[in-house]
């Protein structure tokens, strides 16, 4: 004997359906605080699974501070010691920066898992996605940070500006790196490859980073080169940090620096914005 199938009936199912929508209160759509720290958080679960991603802010940090401090502190300034007093707010500003590209490279990493496919179709704020990385990556430079300052610290460097000297260089790093990381960001949707965006990265961050005066005073260096130096952005930032931590005369290199940042975000804030409502 076989048993017979009924059919739901449509219209009944549908009611049913809306009745039990309509019976909960509509949630409100969310502000844009709201999901930028959702993506914030986001960017920080990430860590939690994949736990490689915290080696460029704690095993580069450690390696890079080590290998220069004693390759170049007696050449340069006859003594670690000495050396460490002008190279560790140097090499904090170069670790922090140097990881900011690495912004670009996991946004480039969603776009091609279809990760910004599924973005597209949630009614947020649409800036929030790229606002909530660059604010979880935020967290991953102020562990670099303190990672650079504490090895600093424990290697023999003593900053004269005092514990707030020393987060006040920090706040400006971090304000740069913000905005620095922009750029990365346009690069992201602009490049076709991770490694593309790590390619050209690189190609911009090393002439600026090794052309500074994170190493040695720019006096020492021909002509040419100083001029390049004493114009480059980096070192504006590398003589605001290290005035803070060293009780220097501050604001006149963090005023260019805060011009710096405006500029950055004025030019490339946009310009990402509307690659990313291109790509969506």
């Amino acid at each position: 004997m076989t048993a017979t199938r009924t059919e739901p009936d449509p219209q009944a199912l549908e009611e049913t359906i809306g009745a039990a929508l309509a019976a909960g209160e509509r949630p409100g759509r969310p502000g844009a605080v709201h999901t930028s720290l959702t993506f914030g958080w986001r960017a920080l679960l990430r860590i939690k699974h994949i736990p490689e991603q915290l080696f460029d802010v704690t095993i580069f940090p450690v390696m890079m501070t080590l290998m220069f401090s004693f390759l170049f502190g007696g050449a340069l300034a006859g003594s670690v010691h000495d050396y460490l007093q002008f190279f560790i707010p140097g090499i904090l500003v170069q670790s922090v920066i140097m990881i900011t590209m690495y912004t670009g490279m996991a946004l480039r990493t969603d776009i091609e898992r279809g990760v910004f496919d599924r973005i597209r179709s949630l009614p947020i704020w649409r800036p929030s996605a790229l606002v909530g990385a660059l604010l979880g990556d935020a967290v991953r430079f102020t562990v670099a940070s303190a990672i650079v300052v504490g090895l600093g610290l424990a290697l023999g460097f003593r900053p004269a500006g005092g514990v707030g000297g020393v987060l006040l260089g920090v706040a400006i790093l971090l304000l740069f790196s913000f905005s620095l990381a922009w750029l990365w960001t346009l690069l992201g949707f602009v490049l076709r490859t991770t490694n593309a965006v790590m390619g050209v990265s690189m190609m911009i961050m090393m002439p600026l980073t090794f052309g500074s005066n994170i190493f040695v005073n720019p006096a020492t260096m021909p002509g040419w080169l100083e001029a390049f130096v004493r114009v480059n952005p980096v070192s504006h930032l590398t003589d605001s940090v290290r005035a803070a931590m060293t009780a220097g005369p501050v604001w006149p290199a963090a005023g260019i620096v805060l011009i710096e940042c405006a500029v950055l975000l004025a030019v490339f804030g946009p310009l990402t914005m509307r690659r990313f409502n291109r790509q969506t």
